[in-house]
Protein backbone atom coordinates (compact mmCIF):
# COMPACT_ATOMS: atom_id res chain seq x y z
CA UNK A 1 0.00 0.00 0.00
CA UNK A 2 1.29 3.45 -0.82
CA UNK A 3 1.47 6.27 1.71
CA UNK A 4 -1.77 8.04 2.63
CA UNK A 5 -2.57 11.29 0.85
CA UNK A 6 -5.96 12.31 2.14
CA UNK A 7 -7.88 9.21 1.05
CA UNK A 8 -8.93 6.72 3.69
CA UNK A 9 -10.73 3.51 2.73
CA UNK A 10 -12.65 1.76 5.48
CA UNK A 11 -13.14 -1.99 5.03
CA UNK A 12 -11.45 -5.38 5.21
CA UNK A 13 -9.55 -6.49 2.13
CA UNK A 14 -11.49 -9.74 1.60
CA UNK A 15 -14.76 -7.89 0.96
CA UNK A 16 -15.66 -7.89 -2.74
CA UNK A 17 -16.97 -4.34 -2.49
CA UNK A 18 -13.77 -3.14 -0.85
CA UNK A 19 -11.74 -4.96 -3.51
CA UNK A 20 -13.44 -2.90 -6.22
CA UNK A 21 -12.19 0.32 -4.67
CA UNK A 22 -8.69 -1.02 -4.00
CA UNK A 23 -8.50 -2.11 -7.63
CA UNK A 24 -9.55 1.29 -8.97
CA UNK A 25 -7.16 3.13 -6.65
CA UNK A 26 -4.37 0.99 -8.08
CA UNK A 27 -5.45 1.56 -11.67
CA UNK A 28 -5.37 5.34 -11.31
CA UNK A 29 -2.34 5.38 -9.01
CA UNK A 30 -3.91 7.08 -6.01
CA UNK A 31 -2.23 6.69 -2.61
CA UNK A 32 -4.55 5.82 0.26
CA UNK A 33 -4.78 4.44 3.77
CA UNK A 34 -7.00 1.43 4.44
CA UNK A 35 -8.56 0.71 7.84
CA UNK A 36 -9.73 -2.82 8.71
CA UNK A 37 -13.38 -2.74 9.73
CA UNK A 38 -16.26 -5.15 9.22
CA UNK A 39 -16.46 -8.92 9.62
CA UNK A 40 -14.09 -10.17 12.33
CA UNK A 41 -12.69 -6.66 12.82
CA UNK A 42 -16.02 -5.13 13.87
CA UNK A 43 -16.16 -1.37 14.16
CA UNK A 44 -19.09 -0.77 11.82
CA UNK A 45 -21.75 -0.36 14.49
CA UNK A 46 -20.26 2.69 16.16
CA UNK A 47 -22.03 6.04 15.84
CA UNK A 48 -18.95 7.45 14.12
CA UNK A 49 -18.94 4.76 11.43
CA UNK A 50 -22.72 4.87 10.97
CA UNK A 51 -22.41 8.60 10.33
CA UNK A 52 -20.35 7.67 7.26
CA UNK A 53 -22.31 4.58 6.28
CA UNK A 54 -25.84 4.32 7.67
CA UNK A 55 -26.16 0.57 7.05
CA UNK A 56 -22.89 -0.17 8.81
CA UNK A 57 -21.39 -2.11 5.90
CA UNK A 58 -18.15 -1.70 3.93
CA UNK A 59 -16.64 0.11 2.18
CA UNK A 60 -16.71 3.73 3.18
CA UNK A 61 -14.47 6.39 1.71
CA UNK A 62 -13.18 9.43 3.55
CA UNK A 63 -11.30 12.28 1.90
CA UNK A 64 -10.58 15.64 3.50
CA UNK A 65 -13.77 15.60 5.57
CA UNK A 66 -15.94 14.22 2.75
CA UNK A 67 -17.41 10.74 3.23
CA UNK A 68 -19.16 8.39 0.83
CA UNK A 69 -20.67 4.92 0.95
CA UNK A 70 -21.81 2.38 -1.71
CA UNK A 71 -18.95 0.84 -3.66
CA UNK A 72 -20.10 1.74 -7.16
CA UNK A 73 -20.78 5.33 -6.11
CA UNK A 74 -17.25 5.44 -4.71
CA UNK A 75 -15.87 4.20 -8.04
CA UNK A 76 -17.70 6.96 -9.91
CA UNK A 77 -16.58 9.61 -7.45
CA UNK A 78 -12.92 8.64 -7.60
CA UNK A 79 -12.93 8.80 -11.39
CA UNK A 80 -14.79 12.10 -11.46
CA UNK A 81 -12.56 13.66 -8.81
CA UNK A 82 -9.16 12.22 -9.69
CA UNK A 83 -9.25 10.83 -13.25
CA UNK A 84 -11.91 12.86 -15.10
CA UNK A 85 -10.41 12.22 -18.54
CA UNK A 86 -9.89 8.49 -18.01
CA UNK A 87 -11.55 5.93 -20.26
CA UNK A 88 -12.39 4.05 -17.06
CA UNK A 89 -15.50 6.26 -16.79
CA UNK A 90 -15.93 7.88 -20.19
CA UNK A 91 -17.10 11.46 -20.51
CA UNK A 92 -19.28 10.99 -23.60
CA UNK A 93 -22.89 10.65 -22.38
CA UNK A 94 -23.78 7.45 -24.24
CA UNK A 95 -20.51 5.71 -23.43
CA UNK A 96 -20.88 6.68 -19.78
CA UNK A 97 -24.50 5.50 -19.74
CA UNK A 98 -23.40 2.06 -20.94
CA UNK A 99 -20.91 1.82 -18.07
CA UNK A 100 -23.56 3.00 -15.61
CA UNK A 101 -26.01 0.38 -16.87
CA UNK A 102 -23.53 -2.42 -16.21
CA UNK A 103 -22.65 -1.00 -12.80
CA UNK A 104 -26.32 -1.05 -11.87
CA UNK A 105 -26.79 -4.52 -13.37
CA UNK A 106 -24.01 -5.87 -11.19
CA UNK A 107 -25.71 -4.58 -8.06
CA UNK A 108 -29.29 -5.48 -8.94
CA UNK A 109 -28.88 -8.77 -10.80
CA UNK A 110 -25.67 -10.48 -9.68
CA UNK A 111 -25.15 -9.53 -6.05
CA UNK A 112 -28.01 -11.41 -4.41
CA UNK A 113 -27.74 -14.85 -6.04
CA UNK A 114 -23.94 -14.98 -6.10
CA UNK A 115 -23.87 -13.92 -2.45
CA UNK A 116 -26.01 -16.95 -1.60
CA UNK A 117 -23.56 -19.19 -3.44
CA UNK A 118 -20.51 -17.55 -1.88
CA UNK A 119 -21.84 -17.52 1.68
CA UNK A 120 -23.04 -21.11 1.32
CA UNK A 121 -19.91 -22.62 -0.22
CA UNK A 122 -17.19 -20.51 1.36
CA UNK A 123 -18.39 -19.16 4.68
CA UNK A 124 -20.69 -21.95 5.86
CA UNK A 125 -19.49 -25.27 7.22
CA UNK A 126 -20.48 -28.21 4.97
CA UNK A 127 -22.76 -29.76 7.57
CA UNK A 128 -24.69 -26.50 7.92
CA UNK A 129 -25.19 -25.71 4.23
CA UNK A 130 -28.57 -25.42 2.57
CA UNK A 131 -27.57 -27.28 -0.57
CA UNK A 132 -30.90 -26.77 -2.28
CA UNK A 133 -30.67 -23.00 -1.81
CA UNK A 134 -27.08 -23.01 -3.04
CA UNK A 135 -28.01 -25.00 -6.15
CA UNK A 136 -30.94 -22.72 -6.95
CA UNK A 137 -28.79 -19.61 -6.50
CA UNK A 138 -26.04 -21.14 -8.64
CA UNK A 139 -28.53 -21.68 -11.46
CA UNK A 140 -29.67 -18.07 -11.21
CA UNK A 141 -26.10 -16.80 -11.06
CA UNK A 142 -25.12 -18.92 -14.06
CA UNK A 143 -27.80 -17.18 -16.09
CA UNK A 144 -26.33 -13.77 -15.24
CA UNK A 145 -22.83 -14.87 -16.18
CA UNK A 146 -24.22 -16.31 -19.42
CA UNK A 147 -25.43 -12.82 -20.33
CA UNK A 148 -21.90 -11.50 -19.86
CA UNK A 149 -20.44 -14.44 -21.76
CA UNK A 150 -22.63 -13.57 -24.72
CA UNK A 151 -21.72 -9.91 -24.58
CA UNK A 152 -18.01 -10.65 -24.36
CA UNK A 153 -18.18 -12.78 -27.49
CA UNK A 154 -17.92 -9.61 -29.59
CA UNK A 155 -15.82 -7.24 -27.47
CA UNK A 156 -12.81 -7.50 -25.13
CA UNK A 157 -14.45 -5.65 -22.24
CA UNK A 158 -18.00 -5.18 -21.04
CA UNK A 159 -18.48 -1.65 -22.34
CA UNK A 160 -16.56 -2.21 -25.57
CA UNK A 161 -12.92 -1.83 -26.57
CA UNK A 162 -11.79 -0.17 -23.32
CA UNK A 163 -11.44 -1.44 -19.78
CA UNK A 164 -13.91 0.49 -17.59
CA UNK A 165 -15.54 0.59 -14.17
CA UNK A 166 -18.00 -2.00 -15.46
CA UNK A 167 -15.18 -4.55 -15.65
CA UNK A 168 -14.07 -3.67 -12.12
CA UNK A 169 -17.57 -4.13 -10.71
CA UNK A 170 -17.95 -7.62 -12.19
CA UNK A 171 -14.30 -8.62 -12.14
CA UNK A 172 -14.07 -9.07 -8.39
CA UNK A 173 -16.98 -11.49 -8.58
CA UNK A 174 -15.86 -13.52 -11.60
CA UNK A 175 -12.72 -14.59 -9.73
CA UNK A 176 -14.91 -16.01 -7.00
CA UNK A 177 -17.22 -17.63 -9.54
CA UNK A 178 -14.38 -19.53 -11.21
CA UNK A 179 -12.70 -20.46 -7.92
CA UNK A 180 -15.61 -21.83 -5.92
CA UNK A 181 -16.86 -25.42 -6.13
CA UNK A 182 -20.03 -24.31 -7.91
CA UNK A 183 -22.37 -27.22 -8.68
CA UNK A 184 -22.98 -27.70 -12.41
CA UNK A 185 -21.18 -24.50 -13.40
CA UNK A 186 -21.62 -24.19 -17.19
CA UNK A 187 -18.84 -23.50 -19.64
CA UNK A 188 -18.44 -19.81 -20.47
CA UNK A 189 -15.47 -19.46 -22.83
CA UNK A 190 -15.78 -15.75 -23.51
CA UNK A 191 -16.21 -14.99 -19.82
CA UNK A 192 -13.15 -17.08 -19.05
CA UNK A 193 -11.08 -15.29 -21.71
CA UNK A 194 -12.12 -11.95 -20.19
CA UNK A 195 -11.10 -13.22 -16.76
CA UNK A 196 -7.67 -14.04 -18.16
CA UNK A 197 -7.38 -10.49 -19.51
CA UNK A 198 -8.21 -9.15 -16.06
CA UNK A 199 -5.53 -11.33 -14.48
CA UNK A 200 -2.97 -9.53 -16.65
CA UNK A 201 -3.71 -6.32 -14.72
CA UNK A 202 -1.28 -6.13 -11.74
CA UNK A 203 -3.64 -4.60 -9.17
CA UNK A 204 -6.37 -7.13 -9.94
CA UNK A 205 -3.99 -10.06 -9.63
CA UNK A 206 -2.49 -8.72 -6.41
CA UNK A 207 -5.64 -7.65 -4.57
CA UNK A 208 -8.68 -9.34 -6.13
CA UNK A 209 -7.51 -12.74 -7.34
CA UNK A 210 -6.21 -14.33 -4.19
CA UNK A 211 -7.68 -17.14 -2.10
CA UNK A 212 -11.47 -17.03 -1.92
CA UNK A 213 -12.31 -16.47 1.74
Amino acid sequence: MTKPAGIKLWGRNNSSNVMKVIWLLGEIGLPYERVDVGGPFGGTATPEYRAMNPLGVVPSLEEDGFTLFESNAILRYLCNAHAPASSLYPVAPRARAVVDAWLDFQQTALNRPQSVVFQGLVRTAPEKRDNAAIAAAATETSAIWAILDGRLASRPFLAGADFTLADIAFGVHVHRWFNMAVPNRPEAPHLHAWYQRLLARPTYKAHCAGPVT
